[in-house]
């Protein structure tokens, strides 16, 4: 395998994992204060949708990543409202947004299938990115830099801030936080807004990156893989990145075998990345014990409170 076939491979397995880091970062703080959301699907999609079309309309592409996290903050809050106001079945709420985010993407692009745009553009940093393999890291868009940079924000906010120290006690004891005088929901109803934020810019990097058009679903179960990425991470940011590069790399191979013409389906070496999340998810479920310890204690149960809003 030469040196340029594995530059290649890192380049495609930063690209590939951008999303997926984005997305479970999200639905990381969202777990972290106690509720579960299984909509990051839908609001990718939404969020690759209302991105491609603002790109389109307006021609800029920073503005129309910000289209793309602001409609990812519209759907969030419709989960919002259903598991922490109304206090409704979390897990049914998410699947349902999941349908819903899909059925709203396909409406609104269907004006859009098969237009193209000139996608974000690397910002490479001289020297740097012409060194074999490595390389690759120092040229890419501002997005995959964003990527890895939230990571270490979202672990030191997690870990050396209060407001993120108050996150965990909320999504360990919210009555216990709620008799401290923590405001619970207004908690939760940031931690779901920054999850649908960075699930709609996880999807704005499909269609504005990735792969620079719009095509109905084209989030492709990258949704769900970022969900099983969180509890893959045992709800550690820093295992994030390494649980996506990991997928990534498994996308990346598969796209290279079949440019190289390896003689096998291209259906089954699509499949790969999926496979891989199912045998993750089986390994880690083995242990119900200790998966239970490592996530947040009141993850998807109901908060009911006349206290603090």
């Amino acid at each position: 395998m030469n040196l340029q076939l594995l530059t290649s491979i890192t380049n495609d397995t930063l690209k590939a994992a951008t999303p997926l880091i984005l997305a479970a970062t999200g639905e990381l703080i969202a777990e972290k204060s106690g509720v579960f959301n299984l909509g990051v699907e839908g609001m990718m999609l939404v969020g690759a949708a209302s991105g491609f079309i603002a790109a389109v309309v307006t021609g800029n592409i920073y503005l129309a990543l910000l289209v793309s996290v602001v409609a990812g903050i519209i759907i969030a809050l419709i989960h919002a409202v259903l598991v922490i106001t109304i206090n409704a079945n979390q897990v049914a709420s998410g699947l349902a947004l999941s349908i819903f985010g899909s059925g709203v993407s396909a409406f609104i692009g269907a004006e859009y299938v098969g237009k193209t745009i000139a996608p974000l553009q690397p910002l490479g940093i001289p020297i740097l990115k012409s060194i074999p393999i490595i390389g690759a890291l120092f040229n890419q868009d501002i997005l995959v830099y964003t990527s890895i940079l939230l990571i270490i924000l979202v672990s030191w906010f997690l870990h050396k801030t209060r407001l993120g120290l108050i996150l965990r006690s909320i999504g360990e004891s919210p009555q216990s936080a709620n008799k401290l005088g923590l405001k619970v929901r207004q908690i939760r109803y940031l931690s779901v807004m920054f999850g649908g934020a960075m699930a709609g810019l996880a999807g704005s990097y499909l269609s504005l990156a990735y792969t620079p058009l719009w095509a109905e679903n084209m989030a492709s179960g990258k949704g769900w893989i970022a969900i099983a990425l969180v509890a893959f991470a045992s709800w550690k940011p820093a295992r994030i990145l390494l649980g996506a590069y990991l997928f990534g790399g498994i996308s990346a191979i598969q796209l290279t075998l079949q440019a190289i013409g390896v003689n096998l389906s291209p259906y089954l070496l699509s499949s790969f990345p999926y496979i891989a999340t199912i045998l993750v998810l089986v390994i880690i479920s083995r242990d119900e014990t200790r998966l239970k310890l490592q996530a947040p204690a009141s993850l998807g149960e109901p908060f009911r409170s006349s206290g603090n809003w």
